[in-house]
């Protein structure tokens, strides 16, 4: 399974998603602008990886500050201006500030290391919290049914095995006889360009879709059911995810399947009472116009480019966590979930 991030001595190393899958290409940041600019940029993308780069991104730029008291807040307020949807970034971010308030008055080299151990422990955290998510989400595929995804909530989401496919994974490891489809995922193209690289890596079998396709297969009875992360998900269940998640889940209603979430504790955001309180990212024009084919739209035309949009709890069957299984009513069991 690839490496999505790792902490060296040299910096933090991560795959340049932006690239994949025709190359396989690391990129070392060797301060937090460069963290922060990759997490921008979409280098490394997906909520629970964007918390471990920031996590990294923090505690690399302590390493190398030369005034760490005046110097720790900048660092903290520019990863946390990267990307405003997935409350992951936030999380970590309010994790390393707490570690070090704790630390108040200590020398700073004793300071420096700890903020390094505690991204470690992030990152090595995220890796268990997905497996686990695995186990808890794996009944709930059934054996010898195709399995429908949106975008990527993989291991290059995250630190290692993911999230939606880690409980993939994790019931094809269980000897379920089940198959992917695989969303494209318009326009960053995630689930043609990750999700499908992923899982063909793995030797899960996979189709890959466009995303106006998931109605027809649907209504055809060849889905069983449908597996997706999240960004943020509010007190109510409402859950924010990459865009066409809201139309995937309407769709699984429609057509009686099972629409599930996979997500760590870390991607509830109890404070909001509903999804409509979720800010959403929206990108540049030239995703939609030029990226992977410059020239298909009329030079000029209006364009709009939300990244996630927010589905309902109404629409939601599930959200599997690391703590087990939330159902509605949401309110009531993803509080259970939380402390």
């Amino acid at each position: 399974m690839v490496e999505t991030i790792q902490w060296t001595n040299d910096g933090v190393v991560m795959i340049d998603q932006t690239r994949l899958p025709r190359e396989e290409v690391f990129v070392t940041c060797r301060d937090y602008q460069e963290v922060a600019t990759a997490i921008r940029d979409m280098i490394i993308r997906g909520a629970p990886a964007i918390g471990v780069a920031a996590a990294m991104g923090v505690a690399i730029g302590a390493q190398r500050a030369k005034d760490l008291t005046e110097e720790f807040p900048v660092i903290c307020d520019t990863l946390a201006k990267t990307r405003p949807t997935a409350v992951n970034l936030f999380w970590a971010i309010q994790r390393m500030r707490d570690l070090y308030t704790s630390l108040a008055g200590k020398p700073e080299a004793e300071i420096r290391k700890a903020l390094v151990a505690e991204a470690q422990l992030v990152y090595q955290e995220d890796i268990a919290i997905n497996q686990a998510i695995g186990q808890h989400g794996a009944p709930l595929i059934v054996d010898g049914k195709t399995v429908l995804t949106h975008c990527n909530a993989g291991a290059l989401a995250t630190a290692g095995y993911g999230t939606a496919l880690g409980v993939i994974r994790a019931a094809y490891s269980a000897g379920k006889k089940i198959d992917v489809y695989a969303d494209e995922t318009r326009p960053f193209l995630q689930g043609a360009r990750l999700t499908a690289w992923e899982l063909q890596q793995d030797g899960i079998p996979t189709t890959l879709i466009t995303d106006n396709m998931a109605g027809y297969f649907m209504a055809k009875g060849q889905i069983g059911c449908v597996v997706v992360g999240a960004d943020r998900i509010a007190g109510n269940g409402d859950v924010a995810n990459k865009i066409g998640t809201y139309s995937v889940a309407v769709l699984a209603k429609e057509n009686g399947i099972p629409f599930y979430v996979a997500a760590p504790v870390s991607t509830l955001d109890l404070s909001l009472k509903s999804g409509t309180e979720i800010p959403i990212e929206e990108r540049a024009a030239a995703e939609v116009t030029d990226m992977y084919t410059p020239g298909v739209a009329p030079h000029g035309i209006g364009v709009r480019n939300p990244a996630f949009d927010v589905t309902p709890a109404r629409y939601i069957t599930a959200i599997i966590t690391e703590k087990g299984v939330a159902r509605a009513p949401f309110e009531n069991s993803l509080k259970s979930m939380v402390g």
